[in-house]
């Protein structure tokens, strides 16, 4: 399995652009980059420019993943730049990312579902949360586009692979995969993510494996605090994760799929699981009793190193870069000993 990263917490990838990034990811001794938008690569979707950073991550030996946009009709306004690809048809804008996608040779893409409201404190700051809509349409509303993209997708050869972004669980995941068809979609399994949903990221693995394609790799620290269970974000192999436990079903039933870091940008993205929080509760009927314990096991396992102030600390941009490079390292030789060399 090849071990990369996600640039959109990559030091400097921002100020710097793609080819820089590459580089810069080729020079640490990774094996590909993940990048989040098309955008990124081309804000017009060139296909010169498009196919030049393709054939460039060629050259130097690394795979490259792309992105597309969220696919939940309530999340969409919150990006007005993919309607305007598509001259006010949100699904047009869509189309055109994955065939200009496909025409680069780029065929694995993400999307994910919802959004978190970092600046605002509390329940409603997840989207699965809304008032004004129920989770349960957004699904619904979600699964209606998956089944208009399936045919573009189908046609070029391509995956669209949906985030455990922070507001969906796995179950929901594998489900609105298995509805809309493996042929033309995947997981991007995000393995900090699932325990914001309260879920055993080991157990998740199991679940999301057979249709995993992409990752967002990162480890967790656990915490109680005054909103519940707190989920920070650190290096693979330092926080709570049984990571041979966690990548064996994946080495088994998605070994082509790669691993990307994901970093951290500013700090380690604390996220509350309001577990105590009827609501909360009541918004995860596929929450088992025996994953919600293995939650709270994990929680207290970690109550030794568990200091609050310096997980809720800013990050500098050496311990950035740190987080990537230390994961990256550790994975490679928990690989190592499940019989799959990265």
């Amino acid at each position: 399995m090849r071990v990369g990263t996600d640039t959109s917490k990559f030091p400097g990838a921002r100020e710097n652009g793609p080819h820089w990034t590459l580089d810069k990811i080729s020079e640490l001794g990774l094996d590909g980059a993940f990048f989040r938008s098309a955008l990124e690569l081309s804000p017009t979707l060139d296909a010169g420019e498009l196919g030049e950073i393709a054939a460039h991550a060629t050259g130097l030996g690394l795979y490259l993943e792309v992105g597309t946009a969220k696919v939940n009709p309530f999340a969409t306004p919150e990006a007005p730049e993919i309607r305007r690809l598509g001259d006010g048809d949100y699904l047009l804008g869509m189309r055109r990312i994955i065939e200009a996608l496909a025409g680069a040779g780029i065929r694995e893409l993400w999307t994910a579902t919802a959004n978190y409201q970092f600046k605002i404190q509390g329940l409603y700051a997840c989207d699965r949360f809304r008032t004004d809509v129920s989770w349960a349409d957004q699904l619904a509303a979600t699964a209606g586009v998956l089944v208009s993209l399936a045919p573009i997708l189908r046609d070029h050869g391509c995956h669209l692979n949906i985030e455990t972004h922070e507001e969906i669980t796995s179950f929901e995941v594998v489900r609105l995969v298995e509805e809309a068809g493996p042929d033309a979609f995947g997981i991007t399994f995000d393995t900090a993510n699932v325990l914001v949903r309260c879920e055993d990221p080991v157990a998740a693995a199991h679940r999301v494996a057979p249709y995993t394609r992409q990752s967002h790799v990162r480890d967790v620290a656990l915490a109680f605090t005054e909103d519940g269970i707190g989920r920070f974000l650190a290096p693979a192999g330092q926080g709570v994760i049984d990571w041979p436990a966690l990548l064996a079903p994946l080495v088994e039933h998605a070994p082509d799929a790669t691993l990307s870091i994901e970093g951290i940008i500013h700090g380690r993205a604390e996220m509350p699981l309001f577990v105590d929080d009827p609501v909360w509760r009541a918004g995860h009927p596929d929450l088992t009793l025996d994953e919600f314990a293995e939650v709270h096991r994990l929680t207290r396992s970690y109550a030794g190193r568990a200091d609050l102030a310096a997980l809720r600390a800013p990050t500098s941009s050496d311990e950035e870069l740190a987080f990537i490079t230390d994961s990256v390292a550790y994975l490679r030789t928990v690989l190592t000993t499940l019989g799959s060399p990265a």
